[in-house]
């Protein structure tokens, strides 16, 4: 009678490691991205010097002085190796009244979450920038699921 344990070792040393039945083909590593996900450098729209100054001094905006065209929608910059889009916001909202901050907020947060959903589409990830804590505060406010940011250097 042979001995299980010799059994079970004779079995493991015969069997290629790692050919198991239950593995399937690896994934591919990368595929090609759909033609309008891959980002084009496209000139500001103009008509906002603020704004395209704090959009060209985001850390590491692979288009300053540009704009990235990302799935038909114009992205005030493009971080490419973190692979981020972001949208600027450069109101003056610490000097709204009350009421106007809510229209504004009740406008920004919508138009920020179908821009954010234009840019996962396309596998990017979303950043939205504000010049003020308050901003930002109200934005969260509405949606925690926003990742923005007080631009220090605007």
């Amino acid at each position: 009678m042979v001995d299980p344990n010799v059994r079970k070792m004779q079995d493991s040393e015969t069997k290629p490691k790692g050919s198991g039945s239950n593995r399937s083909p690896p994934a591919p590593l990368t595929s090609a991205p759909r033609p309008e996900c891959i980002p084009r450098i496209v000139p500001h729209r103009g008509g906002d010097p603020l704004h395209d100054a704090c959009a060209d001094k985001i850390p590491q905006n692979g288009f300053p002085g540009f704009e990235a065209l990302v799935n038909g929608k114009h992205f005030d910059a493009l971080q490419h190796r973190a692979g981020v889009l972001w949208e600027i916001k450069t109101d003056s909202f610490d000097t709204f009244t009350a009421a106007l901050q809510r229209i504004v907020i009740a406008k920004q947060v919508p138009e920020l979450q179908h821009e954010r959903e234009i840019a996962r589409t396309c596998g990017f990830d979303f950043r939205v920038g504000v010049r003020s804590a308050a901003h930002k505060r109200a934005l969260e406010a509405v949606d925690l699921t926003l990742k923005v940011v007080v631009m220090d250097w605007c």
